[in-house]
């Protein structure tokens, strides 16, 4: 799959999830097993997409967690029953408005042709 396509796509989750919780409280994001299941099942998705990006492309993009974005997914798909809401909360909150700041400046300076 061409990077370019793999970016553009874990950025459009990323978009999901922050227009999911953009408003919303943590007590909401908890009470809310519908939001929850979206959110878990786009980060689950961004895990699996970072994992198809090749080696050299996470090198030269070492800034971006790929491991962790990966391990994330690992956890959510492997124990759905033991994910902790609150560190899930935090990730949304903290960490995915830099990532998706992160990979559109990457996905706006590549080529349509680049591949993986």
């Amino acid at each position: 799959m061409k990077r370019k396509i793999i970016v553009d796509k874990i950025i459009i989750c990323l978009d999901k999830i922050l227009r999911y919780c953009g408003s919303c409280s943590y007590e909401d994001f908890r009470n809310d097993q519908q939001l929850i299941e979206a959110c878990v099942f786009n980060l689950s998705q961004i895990g699996e997409l970072a994992n198809k990006i090749d080696g050299e492309f996470k090198e030269y993009h070492s800034n971006i967690p790929w491991k962790k974005l990966y391990g994330l997914r690992n956890r959510i798909i492997h124990d759905y029953e033991g994910v902790n809401f609150l560190l899930i909360w935090e990730i949304i909150k903290e960490d995915l408005p830099k990532l998706k700041t992160q990979l559109t400046e990457i996905s706006n300076n590549m080529k349509d042709t680049e591949i993986a």
